[in-house]
């Protein structure tokens, strides 16, 4: 998780990472998407490969980076603690609550009332 939480301090990484959401790119198509020397962006794809958040595959003398979202799942499992239920939730809640209570309000009873209506 500090591998994955260190790679994704940065703002550029963060964006590669966006990028590499919808689909693979070469390392320079990743490069012509920021005002940074290649060698640079490199360095930031080489990070986020050693924290497993993107596989490289070479493919002739192309490197194709993806991304692979399975290193978040840490990361989000430690962050969620953090967040507040949102009203939704909050709202869902209460609706089970509701749906509970008439169900067991339209439950027949076993009571002595019932039991001697039923024999009269």
């Amino acid at each position: 998780m500090d591998e994955v939480a260190g790679a994704i301090a940065d703002p550029v990484r963060r964006q590669i990472l966006v990028l590499l959401r919808d689909g693979r790119l070469t390392a320079g198509e990743v490069a012509e998407r920021f005002p940074i020397s290649r060698p640079a962006v490199s360095r930031h794809l080489r990070v986020l490969r050693q924290s497993g958040l993107v596989c490289a595959e070479l493919v002739g003398r192309q490197r194709f980076y993806t991304l692979d979202p399975e290193q978040f799942t840490e990361l989000i499992e430690w962050l969620a603690q953090f967040v507040r239920p949102s009203g939704w939730e909050h709202r869902f809640d209460a609706l089970e609550t509701e749906v509970y209570r008439t169900r067991r309000e339209r439950r027949p009873s076993g009571t002595a009332d019932s039991r001697e209506e039923n024999s009269a």
